[in-house]
């Protein structure tokens, strides 16, 4: 579990900033469960997603996402990541591939989070933001991601990474906006 409570260059929750949210968000809570919602809605529903709200700056560091309250689903996924480690709760990125429009190819990856629970073992959220169609909520045990799997070529990447993928970082450090960064939407072929 040690590599997933790690504060690292991207998921870098020894931020002063990323601990005083965390502070903040767990203060009169007990359990990792209440932590971990309290955690998951601030990122869902506080930080905009930057495609959906054409937000600039493309962040990519969880301080950063805090800072400017804006990212994709990855950075905001690095952020929820961060908060739950500053709180003692292990917690890990996932990916899906998914079809970027009409359920028909182009596709692109997604990412989202899997934080471990006491009473239930690893789960996943996604914390991407809700809107018309998306509805991503925390009711462990029962997954509600923000987006279902409904085309053949979409799938979950299995995994639980304690960092993020190469090409994630690779795609936001290579783009600077919100609209580069979904014209070049990153995508692996999974056989």
């Amino acid at each position: 579990m040690k590599k997933y409570l790690q504060s690292t260059e991207f998921i870098d929750w020894e931020n002063t900033d990323v601990q005083k949210q965390a502070q903040l968000l767990s203060k009169g809570l007990s359990t990792d469960e209440q932590i971990a919602k309290a955690c998951f809605l601030f990122v869902r529903d506080e930080i905009k997603h930057s495609y959906d709200f054409q937000l600039n700056p493309l962040t990519a560091k969880a301080s950063d996402v805090l800072k400017y309250k804006t990212g994709y689903c990855y950075a905001k996924s690095h952020l929820l990541a961060a908060l739950l480690r500053a709180c003692g709760i292990p917690a890990g990125l996932c990916y899906q591939r998914l079809t970027i429009a009409n359920n028909k190819a182009p596709f692109c990856l997604h990412g989202l989070n899997a934080v471990y629970l006491q009473r239930h073992g690893w789960y996943r959220i996604d914390s991407r933001g809700n809107k018309s169609g998306v509805n991503a909520g925390f009711c462990p045990p029962t997954e509600q991601l923000a987006f279902s799997l409904a085309t053949k070529g979409e799938c979950n990447i299995q995994g639980i990474w304690p960092t993020p993928l190469p090409i994630i970082l690779n795609a936001l450090k290579r783009n600077s906006t919100w609209v580069t960064m979904y014209e070049n939407l990153p995508d692996i072929e999974v056989f």
